[in-house]
C-alpha cells in the first residue's frame, strides 16, 4: 500500500524513477474507416461521481473557459503517456467503490493505493498536468465495455486522433480501437461541462474494481 501516491512534488520525480527503453513504434493511426476523432454531439449531464468529487475537491475542478487544445502526438508523447499509464495501473490495487467505501459510487484519487476505473482516470490526468500537459487535453471519458458495462478511461486529443489512457490494458490505444462504446466526456473548454459522443443512451462510470 502506498500513503501517498503523488504529490506535486513528487510528480516531476515520477519519469525519471520509471524511466523505461522508448517505444519504437507509434500505434497505428486513424485510417479511412478509423475516424480519428470522436464525434462530440450536444451538451449533457456530468457524472454524480463527478459532481460530488468536485465538492470535495473543488480545486481539481477549477476550469476556466478556454480554447480546445490537442498535443502533438510524438514518440516522446508516447513514452510519457504509456509510463504514466503503466506505473498507474501497476501501483493501484484494483477495489470497488462498494468495497472501498461502502457505496455503489465515490470518485477520488486513490491516494491510499485502492481504486476503481475512474480513481485511475483522476490520477492519470493529475499526474499529466502536474508535468504540464495541458489540461484541455486531457479528458475523463465514460463509455460501455464490451460487456455493455460502464467504464471510465482517459481521452488525450492529439493532432494525430483521440488516444485513450485504460486500466484495462497498458498500451496507449486510438479510441476506435478499445472496442468501447464512448458514451460522453469533458469538454475541452471547461472541465465541468460534459458533452454527448454520438450515443444518447445512459451510461455510468459506475464499475467492478477493474
Amino acid at each position: 500500500m502506498i500513503s501517498k501516491v503523488v504529490s506535486l512534488k513528487s510528480g516531476a520525480a515520477l519519469f525519471a524513477v520509471l524511466a523505461a527503453s522508448a517505444i519504437d513504434m507509434l500505434p497505428a493511426g486513424a485510417g479511412p474507416n478509423r475516424p480519428a476523432h470522436i464525434l462530440v454531439s450536444e451538451v449533457t449531464e456530468p457524472p454524480v461521481g463527478w459532481v460530488e468529487f468536485c465538492t470535495r475537491q473543488p480545486g481539481a475542478c477549477i476550469g476556466p473557459m478556454t480554447a480546445p487544445r490537442e498535443v502533438a502526438f510524438s514518440r516522446k508523447a508516447l513514452n510519457d503517456l504509456g509510463r504514466v499509464n503503466k506505473w498507474v495501473n501497476e501501483t493501484i490495487n484494483p477495489m470497488s467503490d462498494l468495497e472501498h467505501w461502502g457505496t455503489i459510487e465515490h470518485w477520488s484519487y486513490p491516494d491510499d493505493g485502492y481504486g476503481d476505473c475512474e480513481d485511475y482516470v483522476l490520477l492519470k490526468r493529475r499526474i499529466l498536468i502536474q508535468s504540464s500537459w495541458p489540461s484541455e487535453a486531457l479528458l475523463v471519458t465514460v463509455v460501455r465495455d464490451k460487456n455493455g458495462q460502464g467504464h471510465a478511461v482517459l481521452t488525450v486529443i492529439t493532432d494525430k486522433g483521440d488516444y485513450v489512457l485504460d486500466n484495462q490494458t497498458n498500451d496507449i490505444l486510438l479510441w476506435s480501437n478499445t472496442g468501447y462504446r464512448f458514451v460522453k466526456r469533458q469538454s475541452q473548454s471547461d472541465p465541468n461541462i460534459w458533452v454527448a459522443l454520438g450515443d444518447p443512451r445512459p451510461a455510468t462510470a459506475t464499475a467492478a474494481s477493474r
